[in-house]
């Protein structure tokens, strides 16, 4: 796996304003990767770009509970 910091991270629009609920989202390949932005050295989560993409349409729809 290519090193954390190679990857561009960007924080999520659905982050909290207060600065204690922040996400940050990279592009990689096939998969889509997730951490806790207070955690950069932390655990992460990778989803395939389909599945991420599918999820983020149904928070916009409204179809998901966004709390």
């Amino acid at each position: 796996m290519t090193a954390l910091s190679t990857y561009q991270w960007f924080k999520s629009s659905y982050s909290g304003g207060s600065g204690t609920e922040c996400v940050e989202c990279a592009h990689a390949g096939d998969r889509t990767l997730v951490r806790d932005s207070k955690r950069d050295g932390g655990p992460l989560i990778g989803v395939e770009v389909s599945a991420w993409r599918d999820f983020t349409h149904a928070l916009k729809r409204g179809e998901l509970d966004a709390r």
